[in-house]
């Protein structure tokens, strides 16, 4: 037989979980069509993969690119990383239904107001899930896309973003939209219920949506959930209720405690995972292996002040007895735990005046500005109309280890695909947007004391993901698999990118594979696009 391409001399570990093994492995017309003793046969080109890792693509269970991989279609920092799929429409931000408000709307109160977009002159075309896939497909794509629903593109689509209970009108108008984002192969919906305007909602309006889509099959409910002070053991026992309630399986979005009086405290979060899938609930998470979180100043502004659109929001900020309000809760912290100013780290501005503050703490910009820290969030917030992304470091490593070795943990960055010369370029976002995967195989796998095996970390980022997507034939090496394919160095892989610096490519991953086409040739993008919008179901 004649391959594609052959992979010879590597050692594969197939996603699995099962121990590593010699074999050579044959790509044809876009698939796994041999795995074996192949080195007799013919290809147009051969890989000598001698001393690497062959394994299945990772797939990011938790990522923001919807908007980035149209803006950046080569998806540099993910590609490099291995990441041959991304989860997009997590924490309840999808750029799909635009309902009533129609792109433009969408946009503005959504999208941007929220510091998850990217470029904000992307032209947005598109009103429905699968009218923005044809704008991905037709732009091209390197690597494949998952897409979820966002709650909050629901609660924006059909005018309930305030800070009320939705009406009965509003609530039909979201299960219908729902439902046809759901027909037109999302694969699940996320909430994000500690950042408007999905917090609004109620834990029973949640199951009402939720109940309006479990019949669909493997459609799931992924939640960023009601973060906050004290919160780390009720944010999982609301997601475990959902669950239960609406007769749905959970994937609980970026497992962890910030709040600094129960770090350690991780087994007892264990303890309710467990119980709840001794129960019955089918349940995972996913976390991503940094102490550091990528977040938004909208974060630590009380959630009545950002009701309604971006216009109303701006207008609190601007009325003088409502402003001061604002303040004083900001400065106390949300739920009464005071923010430590010193470790949150502007990281990105749209404003140009504002582009010197980025690497720098809220506290030191107040001290620049000779403000209060409270009034420079504010302050910002209003010049950045809305977006301001931070960095915070709030966590620490123990409590990092101990969520990655968990049976239900697998790994999602929480960051985006993006190219160094791209929209970011200026700016500091979070070194998970390159270094996730290869800090995961570096740090934890190699590195001792050693957290994980490399099979057990592959299985976390490949076939287990795509069990929960329920997708049946990618995840795996494989007989008949999608040829999504990654192959490394165990003995170099790492991440580059830091905090100061993190527009920096990792090392050890020399080829990667989408569909049986070579997006990453020994270190380098090929610029081809294979990639497509994935479905439910396929």
């Amino acid at each position: 037989m004649q391959f594609d391409t052959l992979i010879i001399n590597g050692k594969i570990v197939d996603g699995t979980g099962k121990s590593a093994f010699k074999a050579d492995v044959g790509i044809l017309n876009q698939k796994i069509a041999a795995i074996g003793s192949l080195k007799s046969s013919e290809a147009k080109k051969v890989i000598n993969a001698e001393n690497l890792i062959v394994s299945p693509g990772f797939i990011d269970m938790h990522t923001h690119s919807d908007i980035s991989l149209i803006n950046d279609p080569y998806g540099e920092s993910k590609a490099h990383q291995g990441v041959t799929t991304e989860v997009t429409g997590n924490c309840s931000y999808s750029p799909f239904p635009c309902g009533k408000m129609g792109p433009k709307g969408l946009h503005k109160e959504l999208w941007e107001k929220c510091a998850v977009a990217d470029d904000p002159n992307t032209n947005w075309t598109w009103n429905t899930l699968d009218e923005w896939a044809n704008t991905i497909e037709n732009n091209g794509v390197s690597i494949n896309i998952a897409p979820q629903l966002g709650y909050a593109a629901l609660q924006v689509a059909s005018g309930a973003n305030e800070d009320r209970r939705a009406t009965y009108s509003e609530l039909k108008e979201m299960k219908y939209l729902a439902t046809e984002a759901i027909e037109q192969g999302a694969f699940s919906i996320s909430t994000g219920l500690s950042v408007p305007p999905s917090a609004y909602a109620s834990t029973e309006e949640v199951v009402e949506i939720c109940k309006a889509l479990s019949h669909y099959e493997g459609v799931f409910y992924a939640t960023h959930a009601r973060e906050g002070a004290g919160r780390h053991l009720s944010k999982i026992i609301e997601a475990v209720d959902i669950g239960k309630k609406a007769n749905i399986s959970v994937q609980f979005s970026h497992l962890a405690i910030t709040d600094w009086r129960y770090y350690g405290e991780g087994p007892k979060m264990h303890e309710l995972f467990d119980k709840a899938v001794q129960e019955g609930l089918d349940i995972t998470y996913d976390m991503y292996p940094y102490t550091a979180a990528g977040a938004g100043l909208d974060q630590m502004i009380p959630l009545w002040a950002q009701s309604g659109g971006l216009d109303e929001y701006m207008a609190r900020l601007k009325d003088v007895e409502m402003r001061e309000k604002i303040r004083e809760e900001v400065s106390k912290g949300i739920g009464g735990l005071a923010p430590l100013w010193q470790k949150v780290i502007m990281s990105s501005a749209k404003n140009d005046k504002n582009k010197g503050l980025i690497g720098m703490s809220i506290e030191d910009i107040s001290k620049k500005r000779k403000i209060d820290p409270a009034e420079t969030v504010l302050q910002l917030v209003e010049e950045e109309k809305g977006a301001v992304p931070v960095t915070v470091h709030n966590r620490v490593e123990s409590d990092i280890r101990g969520f990655m070795d968990h049976p239900l943990a697998m790994f999602g960055s929480d960051g985006n695909a993006v190219s160094p010369e791209g929209f970011y370029k200026s700016g500091q976002p979070h070194p998970r947007f390159y270094g996730t995967y290869p800090r995961i195989l570096g740090r934890y796998v190699r590195e001792k004391p050693s957290v994980l095996s490399l099979e057990d970390a592959v299985y976390k980022m490949t076939a287990f993901p795509a069990k929960r997507l329920g997708m049946k034939n990618r995840g795996q090496i494989k007989k008949d698999y999608i040829a999504d394919i990654t192959i490394f160095d165990p003995k170099v892989v790492i991440d580059n990118a830091t905090f100061e610096d993190p527009h920096q490519l990792p090392s050890g991953i020399p080829f990667v594979f989408v569909a049986g086409v070579i997006i990453i040739d020994n270190g380098k993008h090929s610029r081809k696009k294979p990639g497509k919008v994935l479905r439910r179901g396929t």
